[in-house]
């Protein structure tokens, strides 16, 4: 249960994805474990857990590190299981029903119902699980990835159009031709390596007209 030292993850417009992501936050093709910590900031970040739960939950690591280090697997297999999904689905292949199994147990696991619940400040639609287990916690994102994966993506789901970086997003813009997970990562990136191979062109150019 380390400390995650990635850079922050770019906005993939759905929880299921921003979630997909944890492990690829850097852009790094080799997908890591999730950290403890960053499971938790996302967890009060999308407001599944309140700012009073928060502490409640990070100290886990401390006061029952078996409880959340089985949570922990659990958001593991979940986030792998999406992530498997989400590109068979984009290469245009069937999710193999074992894939899709960790989504489905979450799901099981975590019945219950929405519920209106007062945070001081405003209302907010809370789910509300029928069982006492931590694996509640997982619940909205199971239920995103299932609403996505029962929708296919369409044209919206798309993954960096960087070779090297496998962050994931829903294109909700209305031309549909986002291509980068952000402008400031690969896009700027690109651009880069565009102006470099352009310049080394001409100068190789230049070198044989003077030669």
């Amino acid at each position: 249960m380390s400390v995650a030292t990635s850079l922050p993850t770019p906005s993939a417009n759905r929880l299921c994805l921003e979630f997909a992501n944890l492990p690829l936050a850097s852009g790094d093709p080799v997908e890591r474990p999730i950290f403890w910590d960053e499971f938790v900031d996302f967890l009060a970040a999308k407001q599944i857990i309140s700012a009073e739960k928060t502490p409640h939950i990070r100290a886990l690591a401390e006061t029952d590190p078996q409880a959340a280090q089985n949570l922990l697997s659990h958001a593991e297999r979940l986030g792998r299981a999406l992530r498997n999904s989400f590109r068979a689905i984009l290469k245009g292949q069937e999710i193999p029903r074992e894939v899709a199994q960790p989504i489905n147990q979450v799901l099981r696991v975590t019945e219950g119902h929405d519920e209106l619940q007062w945070d001081g400040s405003a209302w907010r639609l809370g789910f509300v699980a029928r069982e006492e287990g931590l694996e509640w916690l997982l619940a909205a994102i199971a239920r995103s990835g299932a609403e996505l994966i029962a929708r296919g993506g369409g044209d919206s789901l798309k993954q960096c159009a960087n070779p090297d970086c496998r962050i994931l997003f829903y294109d909700d813009s209305r031309t549909r031709r986002r291509r980068w997970c952000a402008m400031a990562l690969c896009g700027n990136r690109s651009k880069v390596a565009a102006f470099a191979r352009r310049n080394h062109g001409e100068e190789e150019k230049a070198r044989a007209q003077h030669a």
